[in-house]
């Protein structure tokens, strides 16, 4: 077979080995490097790949040229074709085509031998070439895999800590991180419906910081807020070992499990209180406060969250109501007359929509010749599921909850509407007395609206009385003072009822529009004993002062006949009472007097 110009050496294995001349290799490489290159993306300069190419191609002259022929030569050159990217399969294709048209003869090799030497070669590289792609696709699958496998344990680490933190979010209070109101219910229904908890007891300890408002009045809600942050940090740490929830605002709920009596709560509780009342510095401010703590402690069985809750908030009010800086327990006969109680406020508006108040009166007599005075309207409730009931059952409930207004304003239009169609005999009709509580008489437009009950009744402005208690009336406000006046003025009387149980000053008692004294039934029933000389010489006084005033004095609360003489002598102008007559429709006692 021809031979190219160049030495011929031996191989260190025994094959013989005869070198292209460089120029040949450098033109074939080019040619090659042309047709491969656009095939695929290769990460090389055309000198590079040219370069890559001719010892490639120097490569396979020599394993042409070799004898025997080295096939392997072949395998590892399709092999550094795939590992330098020329690995599509039109790059394949180029390949074969140019090493098959153009190596042989840009080498000078021209013969038969070297044809079939070439085919085989080419079959060497081709087998090379699917083998190196094979494993760089197993390879990219396999790193492929991993990397899927990585990045779905990263998005599922990912998640979990997204989960985690959103869940803190969820269930624990942004300011104090203390646990929220949704953590605490859990707590409490995992505590309660565990089937082995058995006869286990647990308890709530509901905290309120006093006076809180007056902080943030104070200092901002900054420095509120600071406080706030103090405060939990210190529950937590003085109540380590028991969940401490913050609800809102400045409650926070203990709760301890696994109790075996009320003791270890009010342990609990006495902690809360002493690690509060530490003065703490916020913002440069030293601040001390104190709490108030309403506690619950019973057996599971039987409970809810909900019902320990309400409990727990019930007897914090308790303690509120006791003067605050305190604990109070769980008492569950005053739970149910509190909730007998608000039931029957709330049941106020529909007893009015309904018409289930009426009066009874009772009347006001002169002492001197027994004459009915005047009648004080009384109001009644006639109860659907209670029957009737008194005042003393449900006045202090509206006054409370301020619906003593409208229940007011209905009592005196009732009376003046009544009063209005009295008469006794030939005589003059008896005036009608009606009660004011604190709101109505702080009312601006009660003077307007007792000028249009007058009017729409007929009722003249002097048969109408309007009694307020002593605390009220020391207690009213100019304003208020100036109403009285203007009621004054129309003529409709004025008197302060349950006098002597205040603290009145006579001398400002003198400047008010006032008509009328009724003095308090403790010191009428003194009078039952005639031993009861203090009382009598107190009541003596009172007339005394009274009348220096132009001031009338009822006496209250006559039952005998004994009260009513021994009033009589020291000059009391009229007496109420069951001596006189107990409360009744103002018909019925109107069809005695006639």
């Amino acid at each position: 077979m021809g031979e190219p110009s160049g030495a011929t050496t031996v191989a260190p294995t025994g094959t013989t080995v005869r070198h292209p001349s460089r120029p040949g290799t450098e033109i074939f490489a080019r040619a090659w490097a042309k047709a491969v290159s656009g095939t695929s993306y290769l990460p090389m300069t055309l000198a590079q790949l040219e370069a890559l190419l001719q010892r490639l191609t120097e490569q396979l002259a020599t394993a042409l040229l070799a004898e025997p022929i080295d096939l392997r030569v072949g395998h590892r050159v399709g092999t550094e074709l795939v590992a330098a990217h020329i690995a599509s399969a039109e790059g394949l294709g180029r390949t074969v085509e140019v090493v098959q048209l153009r190596l042989a003869r840009d080498l000078g090799l021209v013969d038969e031998e070297v044809e079939d030497r070439l085919a085989r070669l080419l079959a060497a590289v081709t087998t090379g070439y699917a083998r190196a792609l094979r494993d760089r696709t197993l390879d990219e699958q396999e790193t492929i895999r991993r990397a899927a496998m990585t990045a779905r344990a990263e998005a599922e680490r990912a998640l979990r800590s997204s989960e985690a933190r959103f869940r803190h979010q969820a269930t624990h209070d942004p300011l104090t991180d203390l646990p929220n109101r949704t953590l605490l219910t859990e707590r409490l229904s995992a505590a309660i419906d565990s089937p082995t908890r058995g006869a286990a007891r647990l308890g709530v300890c509901f905290l309120d910081l006093d006076r809180f408002k007056v902080v943030n009045d104070s200092h901002g809600h900054q420095v509120g807020d600071g406080l706030l942050v103090a405060m939990a940090d210190r529950l937590r740490r003085s109540l380590d070992g028991h969940l401490v929830a913050r609800l809102g605002g400045d409650e926070f709920v203990v709760l301890v499990e696994d109790t075996t009596g009320t003791d270890d709560v009010v342990a609990v509780a006495e902690a809360a209180l002493a690690a509060v009342r530490e003065p703490v510095l916020v913002d440069g401010h030293e601040l001390s406060v104190s709490a108030s703590i309403g506690i619950v402690e019973r057996e599971v069985a039987g409970t809810s969250p909900g019902d320990l809750m309400r409990a727990a908030d019930s007897t914090l009010h308790w303690a509120k109501a006791a003067g605050g800086a305190r604990w109070a327990l769980y008492d569950a006969d005053r739970d149910r007359r509190d909730l007998a109680r608000y039931a029957l406020s709330a049941a106020i508006p529909t007893a009015l929509e309904r018409g289930e108040f009426y009066l009874d009166f009772q009347p006001l007599t002169s002492l001197r010749d027994g004459r009915v005075l005047g009648m004080e309207a009384l109001v009644r409730w006639r109860h659907p599921e209670l029957g009737v009931l008194r005042p003393d059952s449900f006045i202090g409930l509206a006054e409370e909850t301020g619906l003593i207004v409208p229940l007011g304003g209905w009592v005196l239009a009732e009376a003046c509407r009544q009063a209005e169609s009295w008469a006794v005999g030939g005589g003059p009709a008896p005036f009608v007395s009606v009660n004011l509580a604190v709101r109505q008489v702080r009312r601006a437009a009660l003077v307007q609206e007792v000028r249009a009950l007058l009017r729409h009744t007929g009722l003249s402005p002097e048969r109408l009385q309007l009694e307020i208690t002593e605390s009220t009336m020391m207690s009213t406000a100019e304003e208020s003072v100036r109403t009285l006046r203007m009621l004054a003025d129309l003529g409709v009387r004025i008197a302060i009822d349950d006098f002597g149980t205040g603290y009145c000053n006579l001398a400002y008692l003198r400047d008010l529009p006032v008509t009328e004294l009724k003095v308090a039934g403790q010191f009428v029933a003194g009078l039952r004993a005639p031993e009861a000389r203090a009382d009598e010489r107190i009541l003596a006084s009172l007339v005394s002062l009274a009348h220096a005033l132009d001031l009338t004095v009822t006496a209250e609360g006559v039952e005998t006949a004994g009260q009513a003489e021994r009033l009589r002598a020291i000059g009391c102008d009229a007496g109420q009472g069951w001596h006189f007559g107990r409360p009744d429709s103002a018909e019925r006692i109107l069809a005695r007097l006639r």
